[in-house]
């Protein structure tokens, strides 16, 4: 099959990439359409994903497409059911999983970080980590399952009331799921941190009653939100996001800092102000609930997608993804 394979930090090669035999209990999947991550981004710079990553390696941890082989003993499914993946593989047996927090697995596995994933043809993956799409889902929809995932479980940490004010700093991808799920919600109100004047109308599309530029929202928002949710993953926004908390307010450094990241906090804030701090990692057990959402129509991620590319452009898409102004980037088979 043709893969774009990570061979070292920043070098990615279209190859000739052997197919794997199927393990037992797994299932072959030709990919229809595969989603490029912020992670996919920071492990071709070299930083960790959910796990190390050991080139060479078949990155791409979004993605759906149709089963074409199936293992002697999964009767899950079939050849030519068409899956959504969860990437995430789960040891079963350690602390964390036995007590109801998988993501936390210290053996962690995932396709597209630990084993070959959707930046090619075909990827083999365990049958217990498809789901079925139904009828009338796009392939795009499908491979969009895995980061509406993982924004549900952010969600899921935070209480949101109808008189609150929610701040969602960073109005990309990630930024505009939260955005529709938080409208959805009921906040009284709901206000976009975001630099970029081409995101105001779809974002305020999506739901938002303000969009501000970050200099703007930190002069005007220090102490005024209930619920401050944080996408962008940079020293100075996620220290702005605990300024513009008000007392008791939610905190939720969702987005991906580097490893080397750090940031100035003052404990007295956090205890004058009685905070929750929270981090998200992952998607335990979204993808029903995300899927649901799409089939629905309840959250819209189509008119999200700003950029389509082939799997032959992904060497160079990758070295120079920053100058693009991607908001969010497919590959499409």
């Amino acid at each position: 099959m043709r893969a774009a394979v990570l061979r070292k930090t920043g070098e990615i090669e279209l190859s000739i990439w052997k197919e794997e035999m199927l393990a037992p209990g797994e299932v072959r999947v030709r990919v229809k359409c595969c989603g490029i991550c912020g992670t996919d981004q920071h492990i071709y710079h070299g930083h960790p994903g959910s796990a190390a990553v050991t080139p060479p390696i078949v990155l791409g941890h979004e993605l759906a497409g149709e089963v074409i082989e199936v293992a002697s003993d999964v009767i899950s499914l079939q050849m030519g059911d068409r899956v959504s993946v969860d990437p995430n593989i789960y040891c079963g047996s350690c602390r964390y999983c036995r007590s109801g927090r998988a993501h936390l697995c210290d053996r962690l596995e995932a396709v597209g970080v630990t084993r070959d994933g959707g930046m090619g043809e075909t990827c083999a993956v365990p049958a217990a980590n498809c789901y079925r799409l139904p009828d009338g889902m796009s392939d795009i929809e499908g491979a969009m399952v895995e980061p509406l995932g993982c924004v549900l479980h952010g969600m899921r940490k935070l209480y949101i009331r109808s008189t609150d004010t929610v701040l969602i700093i960073g109005g990309g991808f990630i930024g505009q799921l939260f955005l529709q799920l938080v409208k959805r919600q009921g906040a009284a109100r709901i206000v976009v941190s975001e630099p970029a004047d081409s995101k105001r109308e779809q974002l305020l599309r999506l739901g938002a009653d303000e969009v501000m530029d970050p200099q703007e929202a930190a002069q005007q928002l220090i102490n005024d939100a209930d619920v401050v949710i944080e996408c962008v993953g940079r020293k100075e926004s996620m220290e702005f996001a605990i300024e513009a908390a008000r007392k008791g307010g939610q905190v939720l450094l969702f987005g991906v800092s580097s490893p080397e990241t750090t940031i100035q906090l003052s404990p007295f804030s956090v205890f004058s102000k009685e905070l929750k701090i929270m981090g998200s990692f992952i998607n335990p057990y979204t993808h029903e609930e995300a899927i649901s959402l799409l089939h629905k129509q309840i959250v819209q991620v189509e008119p999200l997608i700003s950029h389509r590319f082939r799997l032959d452009e992904i060497p160079d898409v990758m070295g120079c993804y920053p100058t693009l102004q991607v908001s969010k980037g497919v590959i499409l088979f």
